[in-house]
């Protein structure tokens, strides 16, 4: 059991604040490094979150906007992870590999999906 002292030094703990930041960074860096798809779904964000930025009438729009896309961009990380994990046990082709990595593809799909309903959504009225 932990003593009130421990817990609240744990809290303010800032060098594991830092590493877990440093981790951070470094899966930013080889999701970019490595993944096409992340880079392309980046590329897209870099464009359309300004547009979202200005086009969103209110906090609550921009959020919407903006959120959908940081959302497909965090799903594709988790599906990169989950790749990664899989190739880690090899080549070799497993029923169980190709549907752990089918099931990551269609929840990005399904994010794209989300991000495109959100924007059409709140954009429809303006047209």
């Amino acid at each position: 059991m932990r003593t009130a002292r421990e817990w609240i030094r744990s809290l303010g703990d800032l060098r594991r604040v830092v590493r877990a930041g440093g981790y951070s960074l470094n899966g930013l860096r080889a999701a970019l490094r490595h993944e096409a798809a992340f880079r392309q779904e980046a590329a897209l964000f870099v464009i359309l979150a300004p547009l979202g930025i200005w086009l969103g009438r209110s906090g609550i729009e921009r959020a919407l906007l903006l959120g959908s896309l940081v959302l497909v961009l965090i799903v594709e990380l988790l599906n990169s992870a989950l790749e990664a994990a899989v190739d880690r046990f090899g080549p070799k082709r497993h029923a169980l590999s190709g549907r752990a990595k089918d099931l990551g593809s269609a929840a990005v799909f399904l994010s794209l999906l989300l991000a495109l309903a959100v924007w059409a959504l709140v954009l429809a009225g303006r047209v």
